[in-house]
């Protein structure tokens, strides 16, 4: 995490929770947390604004309450780290994202599960956990938090402030147009470099590969080339994707961009040429003040971004996106924090968002229909404009959080005139316990 970019206060909290993770002992160390919580909401998702989109529709339903709890066991072997963190929680039955078992009373997973290995040149990783390519601000266009955590092995080769990066993993399978189940892999790395100064640069690739009975190739599996040249040094198939992120810090304020191109075409010859451009970008910025802090951005993804002709090779994993989960969609992000006393942190919101009738869930649009599919914002664009504030209680053994929201909704379900305002919101309570040891 770039502490720079944070308000005072924010680094109040992130210095608070580095010692709470603090090992204070040397050789071989084991730690044990435990939490059980419980929680109310009027929406199952993670994300309030995930309601009233996508293919199928995410419905909104009806409050509930629910309960959650798990152990997180870590063990440290010098520069070996291995975790693991099972959990139940019944919200997980109502959520759209979660793909796992439904039918019981209760559901669960894990949340992290990974060793790795790490020295001064280099980080080898093999597990499942949450990764964010892209500012800290906003979700990645190309891996994200949005699918639940999936297993893939990782590497990092360099220094801090130049090193590249490697994923792969094996996606679920889906069937092409002929109803044939295709093997899906993906595979993305990147090139960080950070010179002398405050500014970062990331360029990246990332390849979907499908077919039937299709095993990953070595050729895409070498992090040091480039998927797109491979495509057509081994005459292989293979949906790329390009991009970039940019961050700069100017005078106590952190600028932000990325851009994904999925597809645009240069030639102009015959009618399959005249297919939309396939991009997305995001352009903040944030700061702080004392105790107060602020981001702000834009982002867009444009119509058929994430999907090609080929049902297979849509950048998902179980109806989830890799990056975005959604697309045909912008939104402005106004967020604010202010660390209000000890443990206590506040944070106002205000998002604009629009969202086309487009979806990468949807097949692709046959050829003829090239000239009037639009690039940005398909059919009724649904509005919905919202208001929110979240508080939090952080101590050392437990934790209260809420949330509360209004969304006004304009042109809902895509039906032009259709409007509703509706209440959102959420309160936790979970409560810790730690144990930890030296190992023999």
């Amino acid at each position: 995490m770039d502490t720079t970019a944070l308000s005072r206060g924010e680094r109040r909290a992130v210095r608070a929770a580095l010692a709470d993770l603090d090992v204070r002992e040397r050789g071989a160390f084991g730690r044990l947390d435990g939490h059980v919580g419980l929680a109310a909401a009027t929406y199952p998702e993670r994300d309030p604004l995930e309601l009233d989109r996508g293919v199928p529709v995410r419905r909104s339903g009806k409050s509930r309450g629910f309960v959650s709890g798990g152990l997180d066991l870590t063990l440290l072997y010098g520069p070996i780290t291995i975790v693991t963190h099972p959990y139940f929680d019944t919200r997980l039955k109502y959520d759209p994202d979660y793909e796992g078992k439904k039918d019981r009373i209760i559901a669960g997973r894990n949340a992290e599960a990974y060793v790795r290995a790490v020295w001064r040149y280099g980080e080898v990783f093999f597990g499942s956990v949450d990764r964010n390519w892209g500012p800290p601000a906003a979700q990645g266009l190309l891996v994200s938090p949005a699918p639940y955590g999936y297993d893939h092995f990782a590497v990092t080769i360099g220094t801090p402030s130049f090193h590249i990066e490697g994923l792969l993993t094996q996606l679920d399978d889906l069937n092409d147009t002929s109803g044939t189940p295709n093997h899906r892999y993906f595979v993305a790395h990147r090139l960080v470099i950070r010179p002398p100064g405050r500014t970062t640069l990331v360029l990246w690739e990332g390849n979907v590969l499908a077919g039937p009975a299709r095993q990953l190739e070595p050729w895409y599996a070498n992090i040091f080339t480039l998927g797109l040249l491979q495509q057509y040094d081994q005459n292989s198939r293979t949906n790329s994707l390009l991009g970039f992120d940019l961050q700069t810090r100017v005078a106590g304020v952190t600028a932000f961009g990325s851009f994904l191109l999925d597809d645009i075409q240069i030639d102009k010859k015959t009618a399959a040429d005249s297919e939309p451009p396939s991009y997305g970008f995001t352009l903040g910025a944030q700061g702080g003040v004392g105790r107060a802090g602020w981001s702000a951005f834009y982002t867009r993804v444009v119509n058929l971004t994430y999907r090609t002709p080929s049902p297979p090779e849509a950048v998902m994993r179980s109806g989830v996106g890799l990056g975005r989960n959604f697309s045909d969609y912008d939104q402005l992000i106004v967020r604010g924090s202010w660390y209000a006393a000890p443990g206590v942190l506040l944070s106002p919101e205000a998002t604009l968002l629009r969202q086309g009738a487009g979806d990468f869930r949807l097949p692709y649009p046959p050829v003829t229909a090239y000239d009037t599919t639009p690039t940005f914002l398909a059919g009724v664009v649904q509005r919905t404009l919202r208001l929110a504030a979240a508080a939090e209680l952080a101590r050392s053994r437990y934790s209260v959080s809420a949330e509360a929201g209004v969304h006004f909704v304009r042109n809902a379900g895509h039906v032009t005139g259709a409007s509703e305002s509706r209440f959102v919101g959420r309160i936790a309570v979970t409560y810790r316990l730690r144990r930890e040891s030296v190992l023999p």
